[in-house]
């Protein structure tokens, strides 16, 4: 097995990298602060290819593998954690409708997803289901040519800015057999939107309840057959986790790296910080457990490209060690940096508070357990 990235991924690591130093990484701290969504920033990400990275390219988009996805997620979350995971659910939506919707729908709604000119949400979770989103409640009743939705989504990465809603609602009776997926346009009547969420980090993207009451969707946006939308949001999912992971190792590693120059030019007791032996073993260990991070996360991406049969497991498995490990180690670097680390001068606390969220969503890390446990025991009993 060769873990060497190849030319191509090492071009477009670089061109990440490039673009996350110039123009992320100076403007995350008061995109932060003001809880400003970067558009023109995210627009110049998309013209690099960022906004359909796994979308095919007779739609605009960049045809990338899995693989791909999470070595420029990693980079573009060094800069910002919170703009690097709106990309992330953005390419997310894409690529339900470009691996799932037929042609005319992948035309009317793909080029301009592709480009930003058009900003795409997931809609899974509601109030009442979470981590039961086999229960969810927003229904959508066939009338003639078009549904007729009511219910709300919570936690909705984009409401309220985003132009394309990909929701998972109902259509049939209860469990995952009657969910179905259907895409809903801004300013279609009936569709409506909450206050902003006031949160703990992710302030870069704007986040609101997504509200249907009596909103009329014509029947040409449902993705899919009927019935077809749980597993659509699943197989979403299984990227997402990895696409999440790669964003917790990136912030990692920034913090990881302010944390190495900073013991190395603060001193205490008349000695840099980097030669006290305690504080050797906590760099080694945050950095052996970002690699081990970083290994899950390919192997987990290896394998969903290649439709192995293990690869939900694998990328559950890669979701909550890397997310795990991804806030721990933000964690140390802050106490490294003692109080200057608590300070928002700093970024490590904005590192830290943008990477608390990714042991939620995707799937809690609680629920990965489920997932990894329920594989484990169907292998037993093959």
């Amino acid at each position: 097995m060769d873990f060497r990235l190849s030319d191509d991924q090492l071009a477009f690591q670089a061109s990440a990298r490039a673009f996350a130093v110039e123009r992320m990484a100076p403007n995350a701290a008061r995109w932060d602060e003001e809880k400003i969504f970067p558009e023109e920033v995210l627009r110049e990400a998309a013209a690099l290819g960022f906004a359909g990275i796994y979308v095919q390219e007779d739609v605009g988009g960049s045809g990338l593998s899995r693989l791909d996805a999470t070595i420029l997620f990693e980079e573009l979350a060094a800069a910002c954690p919170s703009t690097a995971a709106y990309i992330s659910i953005h390419n997310m939506a894409a690529w339900m409708i470009d691996r799932f919707g037929d042609g005319e729908q992948r035309r009317r709604f793909l080029p301009k997803l592709c480009t930003m000119e058009h900003f795409a949400s997931y809609c899974l979770t509601e109030p009442g289901s979470g981590s039961d989103a086999a229960s969810l409640r927003t229904r959508a009743v066939r009338d003639g040519e078009h549904y007729v939705l009511n219910g709300s989504k919570a936690f909705i990465s984009g409401g309220g800015r985003s132009d394309i809603y990909v929701c998972m609602v109902r259509t049939g009776g209860d469990g995952p057999g009657g969910v179905s997926c259907i895409v809903v346009e801004k300013g279609t009547p009936g569709l409506a939107f909450g206050a902003q969420e006031r949160k703990l980090g992710w302030n870069s993207q704007p986040t609101a309840m997504v509200i249907f009451e009596d909103c009329r969707v014509p029947v040409a946006n449902r993705i899919g057959a009927e019935g077809q939308g749980f597993r659509i949001a699943m197989m979403g999912l299984d990227g997402g986790r990895l696409n999440i992971g790669a964003c917790s190792i990136g912030a990692a590693r920034a913090a990881l790296e302010f944390s190495r120059e900073h013991v190395s030019v603060r001193s205490q007791f008349g000695r840099p910080l980097a030669s006290f032996q305690a504080l050797q073993f906590k760099l080694a260990d945050m950095a052996t457990e970002l690699e081990a991070a970083r290994l899950m996360i390919r192997q987990g991406a290896f394998a969903l490209d290649r439709a192995d049969p293990d690869a939900t497991m694998l990328c559950a498995m890669a979701k909550r060690f890397a997310t795990d490990a991804g806030f721990a180690i933000c964690n140390e670097a802050l106490q490294l940096h003692g109080g200057y680390g608590y300070l928002k001068d700093y970024p490590i606390e904005r590192l830290m508070r943008d990477l608390r969220v990714h042991q939620i969503l995707e799937g809690t890390n609680e629920i990965m357990r489920v997932i990894v446990a329920r594989r484990l025991l169907e292998q037993r009993n093959q």
